[in-house]
């Protein structure tokens, strides 16, 4: 007599098996069908397909003593998406949409890091660049485990949230990011963080790439850039990359879904 069937892997990505079946039918998923006002489109969507990424919200973007402000970066910019953030990703959590994320958190021994990315930071190479010590408390710069790459204390993490560190401005780029999307699911991503013209951009594109849909949350997202850089990034998405819309419309279709619901 065959034992019960166990599940091996993540859902929905996974198996139903014992000593003589493996069941690869994969269970389907209910939906939890969501309508999203966007800049150019409505858009019907599945919460149950959907995953928010979080970009680089991180002490040395983001705090007055990290290593943007260090080199003399005005980084009250990258601080605009915190009060947004901390309304929407709670809502997000209840709703069983993960928050990821995705944070530059290098080797300390910088290893997977080329000498023309390394420049990019420390043109010089005698300034304050990725791994070196702050001088304000010796954090290392972007490095993993460090204050300095460490989410802003302003936002509140849970403990089922996702975190994959990144190396380059693409939080796809040699990460688990790609691989943990699909074992979850997730087709639709809402894009947060900075620099938006940068590191969320970069990610947006090749998510875009890779077959997701892709939505920029424009109030949760910012940069210290020149404005004609965000300006640029807006276009871009709408007209190439997917969607813009904001934290105000995302929680109001959440709350008329739940109407909708309750009327039912």
């Amino acid at each position: 007599m065959n034992s019960p069937l166990r599940s091996l892997g993540v859902g929905p990505n996974s198996w139903s098996v014992n000593e003589s079946i493996a069941d690869i039918t994969r269970t389907a998923q209910t939906t939890q069908k969501v309508i999203l006002t966007t800049e150019s489109k409505t858009l019907r969507l599945d919460l149950l397909k959907t995953a928010i990424l979080v970009i680089d919200m991180q002490n040395d973007f983001c705090h007055p003593d990290g290593w943007l402000a260090h080199i003399g970066v005005d980084v009250s910019p990258a601080r605009i998406p915190i009060i947004p953030l901390q309304g929407l990703l709670p809502v997000m959590r209840s709703q069983g949409v993960p928050v990821i994320w995705v944070n530059w958190g290098n080797r300390p021994d910088l290893l997977n890091i080329s000498a023309g990315l390394r420049h990019v930071y420390n043109p010089t190479g005698n300034g304050i660049g990725l791994g070196d010590p702050l001088p304000k408390n010796g954090a290392k710069v972007l490095t993993k485990g460090s204050w300095a790459a460490a989410v802003v204390e302003e936002l509140e993490q849970s403990p089922q949230d996702i975190y994959v560190d990144k190396y380059r401005m693409s939080g796809f780029w040699d990460t688990p990011l790609d691989s943990i999307l699909r074992n979850l699911g997730k087709t639709t991503l809402l894009f947060a963080g900075v620099n938006a013209d940068q590191c969320v951009l970069c990610t947006l594109q090749d998510a875009n790439f890779l077959g997701y849909d892709c939505i920029l949350v424009k109030d949760c997202t910012a940069t210290t850039s020149p404005e004609y850089c965000w300006q640029a990034t807006l276009y871009n998405v709408k007209q190439i990359f997917g969607f813009v819309t904001d934290s105000t419309a995302i929680l109001a279709a959440l709350n008329n879904s739940h109407e909708e619901v309750s009327a039912e």
